[in-house]
């Protein structure tokens, strides 16, 4: 039996004690955390444990295999209903909609994110290239239609910045800027031909993408990712918007390096700006700043934030009309705002080629921003949100929304925190807010139509403050995780350099493969005992961990497979100290010596002119090793006679001869340990290249006299083990143990046994 405790203070108990033990235990902790854990320990009595008797001892079985695809073709009542509410959450949430308690912070909350949603659905518009009243639009159908479909209580899906950057990269790309500009009719309605499209394919593309729940794209967005990328779209969104506060007419551009170009032909052209129309969004911006700065320092004492954009839109609307800003001082503005509701239009179907690739990454930008969102707020007031039905609430809404010419939406972090903060406690108050906008759009659009553009931009930069805060993870990381500062800055670059599309192909690209970079460079340890305990750490970490004399205990990091197979046998080579090729070939070199001077005996034998006396020449030549190594059979006929290998080495006398395949016999130095134990903890999964490594590292190590173990596989790698035919006479399931203590044990009293040699109980 094996017994391991901590500090020899106590007495074993017997195996019911051990539970009540370990139940007491937990409650001292809690209850006195200031007790040293020195003075607890436990004892455990059990005996020594391979695979083969773990498997009989626990009664290991596959485990039972679940056809789900069964079920999908069940038809009942239940299963219909569940399926209804699962694809239509409003049916599950609504009947019980607690009106007293919620009603009203939806209504107060839905008022709250319309008022914000009002300038920066104009504004939005304006970044993706199209007049602001599609951001009217955008701010209405996709809403609503979420209100039905989705999940998330607290996120405000509508217009947002980094979805309206990538849009209007797209259409700009695309259609010529400067007869936009001009307002020519076909180039207008290109534009607005060419966003609904795009989204209605990226609403495709999210819909299809959830129904075979494809929702775990997202994790291959890490968070430094996300929000490198958010920094670097920010920034492209500030340049985009700097021709609309100087009032310049830059060129079109798009594709690798458009953003330095542009940034470029700003500076060019600062002598042309327009003074009037510089003044109107500082003025503007400076406005918005101080009712910020005014809502941070008094939001405990206010119900509601101060609506500063809308204060903003109304009053520069207002000086606008009554000064005659565009005639007197050359100030661009928004222009006619039609009112009513269009029909819908269908895609065109010839633009899905140009736009397949830029509709996929916007599909995935705007669904890893939503739910990341939606995630935390769920998180923060305790309920679930699915990631699968987000995909498709978010797809269905840019899907409708095309046919209204919409453009792609997703959610906002401003308005969200909005609606959170304001008593948001439903999806009423998305729909509250997307009926404020219907009543705009009906009636009160036409009175935006003097408000300039310069007020736009300066309410799209000054809410960028929160995500260019985004360049204070330098700091962070720097101290944190440098390879997630790699990531942060590799994708900022790429970004800013080759557009979204493009830097967010390769910062996913990069992202990748430096997991896989990082599992070809993890950390290989030497293990040593800490005294008194069951517990192997590295020896370069713990001054007290001890080697075992004798033994190797050897572990990595991460898992193994065909990208670090090689690596992890040269440093299990490199850390045990033994040049183990320069061994093996030395020992095959001095076998072939071994049989050629064999070989010349036996022929100088026969050669040997007979006196009348026979001469018995019998050599043994059953060298397990050399047939290992691949040497060939001396081709000396044995007799049947010489079993008990004794050698005739002169005609007086025969001598048992020794092994000559030993490394001793060779003349070659012996490793300094009899016994290799691979901990295998770290493995995940194994395939076929990890398979055939570990068969090289029992062969290698066997061919120097050393034998090897495996620790501490978890079941489903034994599995895949079993699946490669990695077991057979060699190797069997009594070289793999439970733990690494397990198997030093073993190795202890097993030192020079052969690989079947069968486990006896052991007591320590």
């Amino acid at each position: 039996m094996c017994r391991r405790s901590g500090d020899q203070t106590g007495v074993g108990t017997s195996r019911l004690e051990a539970l009540p033990r370990l139940r007491d235990t937990q409650a001292l902790l809690s209850t006195v955390p200031t007790m040293e854990l020195q003075k607890r320990d436990y004892h455990v009595e059990r005996p020594l444990l391979n695979q083969e008797k773990l498997e009989h001892l626990g009664h290991w079985g596959p485990a039972p295999r679940t056809h789900q695809w069964r079920t999908w073709f069940q038809c009942s009542r239940s299963r219909a209903r569940g399926f209804l509410l699962k694809y239509l959450p409003v049916l599950g949430w609504l009947p019980h909609y607690r009106v007293r308690e919620w009603l009203l912070g939806d209504l107060l909350s839905g008022l709250s994110v319309a008022i914000m949603q009002l300038p920066q659905g104009l504004a939005y518009a304006l970044l993706a290239g199209l007049p602001p009243v599609f951001g009217l639009y955008s701010s209405f159908y996709p809403v609503f239609v979420y209100f039905l479909f989705g999940t998330s209580r607290h996120i405000s899906v509508g217009t947002f910045a980094i979805m309206s950057v990538m849009v209007g990269s797209v259409t700009e790309s695309i259609t010529q800027d400067e007869d936009f500009q001009q307002g020519t009719n076909s180039t207008l309605v290109a534009r607005v031909q060419l966003a609904s499209t795009l989204s209605v394919l990226v609403g495709l593309f999210q819909v299809a993408l959830g129904l075979v729940h494809f929702g775990f794209v997202v994790n291959y967005l890490s968070e430094p990712l996300v929000r490198s990328y958010t920094t670097a779209a920010s920034v492209q969104v500030f340049v985009s918007q700097l021709k609309y506060v100087f009032g310049l007419q830059l060129n079109s551009r798009s594709g690798p390096l458009s953003l330095i170009y542009t940034f470029l032909e700003i500076c060019w052209k600062l002598p042309k700006s327009v003074v009037g129309t510089v003044v109107t969004a500082v003025v503007a911006g400076v406005a918005l700043v101080m009712v910020k700065i005014l809502n941070d320092k008094l939001h405990r004492c206010l119900p509601l934030p101060v609506p500063g954009e809308l204060l903003t839109l109304i009053a520069a609307t207002g000086i606008s009309y009554g000064v005659d800003l565009k005639n007197r001082f050359k100030v661009d503005t928004v222009g006619t705002i039609p009112t009513g509701l269009i029909s819908p239009v269908a895609p065109n179907p010839q633009l899905f080629a140009k736009l397949v690739g830029n509709a996929f990454a916007i599909a995935v930008v705007g669904f890893a921003i939503a739910i990341s969102l939606g995630k935390i707020f769920a998180l923060r007031h305790g309920y679930r949100v699915d990631s699968n039905q987000e995909l498709v609430a978010l797809g269905l809404s840019n899907f409708i929304g095309g046919f209204f010419q919409c453009f792609p939406v997703s959610c906002s972090m401003s308005r969200s925190l909005v609606q959170e903060t304001t008593g948001g406690n439903t999806q009423v108050a998305g729909a509250v807010s997307s009926l404020f906008i219907l009543l705009i759009i009906l009636k009160l659009g036409d009175l935006f139509q003097d408000l300039p553009k310069a007020v736009l931009a300066a309410i799209i930069i000054v809410n960028l403050k929160g995500m260019l805060k985004q360049f204070t993870d330098l700091r962070t990381l720097w101290k944190a995780n440098r390879v997630d500062l790699l990531i942060w800055v590799v994708t900022f670059v790429a970004t800013i350099l080759l557009n979204l599309d493009l830097g967010l192909a390769v910062a996913i690209g990069f992202s990748l493969l430096l997991v896989v970079v990082r599992t070809q460079m993890p950390r290989y340890s030497v293990l040593g005992q800490v005294p008194d305990t069951d517990i192997y750490r590295d020896v370069a970490e713990y001054s007290e961990a001890k080697e075992i004399p004798g033994v190797k205990v050897f572990r990595s990091s991460a898992t193994l497979y065909f990208a670090n197979a090689e690596l992890y046998s040269d440093a299990l080579k490199r850390k045990c100290g033994v040049d183990v090729d320069r061994l093996l070939a030395q020992k095959k070199k001095r076998l072939r010596k071994q049989e050629r001077k064999l070989k010349q005996q036996q022929r100088d034998k026969q050669a040997a002119p007979s006196s009348g006396t026979s001469v018995s020449i019998n050599v043994d030549t059953s060298l397990g090793d050399i047939k290992g190594s691949g040497v060939e059979d001396s081709g000396i006929k044995m007799s049947p006679a010489n079993e008990l290998e004794h050698v005739a080495v002169s005609r007086q006398e025969d001598a048992k001869a020794p092994d000559v395949s030993t490394l001793k016999a060779l003349g070659l130095p012996r490793p300094d340990f009899h016994s290799l134990i691979l901990d295998l903890g770290a493995l995940s999964f194994v395939d076929t290249v990890c398979i055939k490594s570990l068969k090289n590292i029992f062969c290698d190590f066997r061919e120097i006299e050393v034998e090897v173990y495996i620790a501490a596989c978890h079941s489903p790698v034994v599995t895949q083990l079993e699946a490669g035919c990695f077991f057979d006479a060699s190797i069997t399931k009594q070289h793999l143990f439970v733990s690494v203590h397990d198997a030093v044990t073993f190795a202890l009293q097993h030192s020079r046994s052969g690989p079947n040699t069968p486990v006896l109980a052991t007591k320590l």
